[in-house]
């Protein structure tokens, strides 16, 4: 899950060097929560207009944890 977070956030900055995840303990409810830390000015580029590109990424990273019956959360730092 981690490795294809960070192949998602490489694809979108300048900085490639500059994005790192972090991850959280589970919470009660079994939630993992994955931290996504870029550049300061990349941090555009993966919010998006909007926020149209962070809800994209969380939608795919989503799916994916559906489909290995695990719940997850994605934040933008």
């Amino acid at each position: 899950m981690q490795e294809l977070l960070i192949a998602l956030a490489k694809g979108l900055v300048e900085n490639p060097d500059g994005v790192t995840v972090t991850t959280d303990e589970p919470k009660e409810d079994g939630t993992i929560v994955y931290h996504l830390h870029v550049a300061e000015g990349d941090m555009g580029r993966v919010i998006g207009k909007q926020g149209r590109i962070a809800k994209a990424i969380r939608t795919v990273m989503r799916a994916v944890a559906n489909r290995q019956n695990l719940k997850i959360a994605v934040e933008i730092d």
